[in-house]
């Protein structure tokens, strides 16, 4: 009989081996303590990387530098990361009290700091997940910083190109550059990343800053600088992980006492015996849609609720939102800002202080004691454990040990969607860990049907738990997708989120057997479709219809009103 082969599974295969490779090889290093990205020490990883090809990398695996993931990932690290030839990763030791100021990337809360001319350190206080990102996007950067050298340097003497000497009499100036003498640096650094002029062009500002209007050029010059270094004078680049990390990792240090903190309000506003209902979602949207239709009802006269909502979410909409929150303080509302390094800030709102007449909820039927609602902002990957299984522990002092009566636990969030598009939704049936194939299925109080009658399309069935959105490839999500998991999106905390409240509920028992809970997720990215991962750009406006039809539904549920 004729073999036939599966290519698109044996491709998936070696996907998912490079993925556990990568988890593997980042533990290995960590125990270590040490490691040099571009050395024999970061081969492993480097090769796994390649093999496995992330989209969100794109040309990785190519000859020429790749813009959108160099974008992507030079937002979600510090700015200066790329002039340092040592990176340190710490916990929180302490800098914060020091003369260092806090280097925190714009699309990842955590806080960096530039040490001297050739280190930064990085804080690392949400669990291995932080690990995880950190060591992959700069092993990207490593791998394309190394594309540049090999454009530029012309032999081993060290004879450089002209481009290459051009590109660093720009990044010299150290002043803002003139239109013509900007297009005449791209020029010459289109010809060294292997782009286009208008390649360059298009995302040339996406880099910049206010201080630094043509970072785009020193990034590309340091990047490629110290790879240069590294093969010319063996100054390899190396990446520490602090002595005191290694101990505290793993050990929900900084979990037990973001837990804990929350616990002693609850008690000091004689909460801690009430219904309590969790939500996990953005420090915004379970506020706003409590009061805001209300609060802003006449400057927004005849406005639909999402039209406020909308307005809401604009940049600079300063204003609107603090008299929202003010308000919200007024009626319940305790604002938890975070001192614990999880960088997971807290809402807790009683409802015995709401007056339902002057809320967008006006029907709600509260049967017995007001319940309590405890809204965290989003975790990250593995912390999402840490944080959710601290929460649900029981609340001990000197003389008591106190049981939360947790009636529900409600996940909202942002994921990555294989079926649909930008802004559609989700409603997960079971999580699957990616990294070790457990499975949590779970009876989801949300369902499709809910969602119905509302210009969004809407998606049910398993997700994937992934070790992060960087890791991901079209061949491996497909084969998720396509074969019989029926996955229809990917996320990074779900099974988390699950293997806490289960064991919570279901073996140690500190909260109710028959806690309900609540899983939904508005689409961020499609993976599958080219121009549509998380590279791509930002949702904008498209997320806040999703995001806070999800949060309605669910408060709907948890004020007991029936539509």
């Amino acid at each position: 009989m004729k073999e036939v082969k599966n290519i698109v599974r044996s491709r998936a295969q070696e996907s998912s081996s490079a993925v556990e490779k990568l988890y593997i090889t980042m533990r290995h290093l960590f125990n270590r303590g040490f490691y040099k990205p571009m050395g024999v020490s970061g081969e492993t990883l480097r090769e796994a990387l390649l093999q496995l090809r992330p989209e969100i990398y794109g040309t990785i695996a190519g000859e020429k530098v790749e813009l959108n993931g160099l974008l992507y990932v030079m937002e979600r690290l510090p700015i200066g990361i790329e002039e340092c030839r040592f990176i340190n990763l710490t916990s929180d030791e302490g800098y914060s009290k020091s003369h260092f100021q806090a280097i925190i990337p714009p699309k990842r809360r955590r806080n960096c700091y530039r040490i001297d001319d050739e280190q930064m350190n990085v804080e690392i206080t949400r669990g291995r997940s932080d690990i995880y990102d950190i060591l992959t996007h700069l092993t990207f950067i490593f791998i394309e910083s190394h594309k540049i050298k090999d454009r530029v340097l012309l032999d081993d003497s060290g004879e450089l190109s002209r481009d290459w000497q051009k590109l660093t009499q720009a990044v010299q100036v150290n002043k803002k550059l003139s239109l013509v003498d900007k297009e005449i640096a791209i020029s010459h650094a289109a010809n060294i990343l292997g782009r286009t002029f208008a390649e360059v062009l298009d995302i040339y500002d996406a880099f910049a800053t206010t201080d630094k209007p043509d970072r785009f050029l020193h990034i590309i010059y340091w990047l490629g600088k110290l790879a240069i270094e590294e093969i010319l004078g063996n100054n390899k680049r190396t990446i520490t992980f602090s002595p005191i990390l290694r101990e505290r990792l793993g050990h929900h240090i900084h979990g037990e006492i973001w837990a804990t903190n929350i616990k002693q309000v609850l008690e000091a506003n004689d909460l801690l015996k009430r219904p309590i209902h969790i939500i996990s979602a953005n420090m915004h949207s379970v506020m706003n849609s409590l009061f805001a239709t209300h609060v802003l009802k006449a400057k927004f006269k005849d406005k639909h609720a999402f039209d406020i909502y909308q307005e809401l979410s604009k940049t600079g909409a300063h204003t609107v939102r603090d008299k929202v929150e003010e308000f919200a303080k007024l009626h319940g509302m305790i604002s938890l800002p975070d001192a614990s390094g999880t960088n997971i800030d807290v809402q807790i709102f009683d409802t015995a202080k709401i007056d339902w007449k002057k809320s967008a909820f006006p029907k709600a039927k509260i049967t017995d004691a007001a319940p309590v609602i405890i809204v965290m902002d989003y975790a990250f990957g593995e912390q999402a454990y840490e944080t959710i299984d601290e929460l649900l522990k029981p609340y001990k002092t000197e003389t008591e040990k106190t049981l939360l009566n947790v009636v529900s636990v409600s996940i909202m969030g942002k994921a990555g969607i294989l079926e649909g598009g930008k802004g559609d939704i989700m409603i997960p049936s079971a999580h699957i860990n990616e990294g070790t194939g457990d499975n949590y299925p779970f009876e989801n109080q949300l369902t499709a049907e809910m969602f119905a009658g509302n210009d969004i399309p809407v998606y049910a069935g398993p997700m994937v738990t992934v070790l992060g959105t960087s890791l991901q490839n079209r061949d491996l999500l497909t084969f998720f997708n396509k074969s019989t998991w029926g996955v229809i999106g990917l996320e990074m905390e779900g099974a988390y989120y699950q293997k806490a409240i289960q064991s919570a509920s279901k073996i140690r028992k500190s909260i109710n057997f028959d806690v309900k809970v609540r899983y939904a997720y508005y689409a961020s990215d499609n993976p599958l479709e080219t121009g549509s991962t998380l590279a791509s750009g930002g949702l904008g406006t498209t997320g806040v219809k999703p995001t806070y039809l999800i949060t309605i539904k669910i408060l709907e549920q948890i004020f007991n009103i029936e539509n």
